[in-house]
């Protein structure tokens, strides 16, 4: 287990990912539950490695959500519709990480769908570079369906009340502090801890990054 700055953590994930030998673009999933701070390590990762001289594709799997209407027709709290009936993984494959992946023509869509519209979405497609590195960060991703479409899988590791102390914030004047509550404590956590029973993400992550202090993170590096 390694410690250090921010900024040691961010050296180190980019050497971990320069590390792999492909060739196609390297595919990277940067998972971990909602509000463990996956999306603004992934920001900041893409920072480096675009400053390292790669070119970075980065997508998340807020593109790649079904209309609210699929989502929630399970209700607005429920775990298993959160787990089962949120996300378009086929949608994912498709246009992301199979046309990346071996045999790909490299030519992909970063999302399939506008959270804010709700509505499908239908990007320009763009060609990547073969020696690429794809970002991509977001809740389950190492599932079954998605397992074997990682080159490197990243886990965010924050502990369950952390990530609600921090949802409080960032959800602030988006929805009240009731609800918020609600949604993490009745949908997200517990659909977490379905896939923390079921798929064991820390078992399977290549890197865990502990990250209840994001200035001061630790991580452990398990790829060669």
């Amino acid at each position: 287990m390694d410690s250090g700055t921010r900024a040691q953590l961010l050296t180190s994930l980019a050497g971990a990912i320069e590390s792999v030998t492909v060739d196609h673009p390297t595919r990277v999933a940067v998972d971990g539950p909602p509000a463990a701070g996956k999306t603004t390590l992934a920001d900041e990762l893409a920072v480096v490695l675009g400053a390292r001289g790669h070119d970075v594709v980065r997508a998340t799997i807020e593109g790649f959500l079904y209309p609210q209407a699929q989502r929630y027709r399970r209700g607005t709290y429920s775990p298993e519709g959160c787990y089962l009936e949120t996300h378009d993984y086929d949608g994912l494959k498709r246009v992301l990480l199979d046309p990346l992946g071996p045999g790909g023509d490299r030519r992909f869509q970063h999302a399939v769908y506008d959270r804010t519209a709700d509505r499908a979405l239908s990007p320009p497609v763009t060609t990547a570079a073969a020696d690429a590195v794809l970002i991509f960060d977001g809740v389950f991703l190492q599932r079954p369906e998605l397992r074997d479409r990682w080159e490197l899988r990243i886990f965010v590791s924050t502990a369950f009340e952390t990530t609600v102390e921090r949802a409080l914030v960032r959800e602030a004047g988006v929805m009240s502090a009731v609800e918020v509550a609600r949604r993490w404590r009745e949908r997200y956590i517990p659909s977490q801890q379905f896939y923390f029973d079921t798929v064991r993400p820390t078992a399977l992550a290549d890197i865990v990054v502990h990250n209840d202090d994001p200035q001061q993170p630790a991580w452990e590096i398990r790829c060669s």
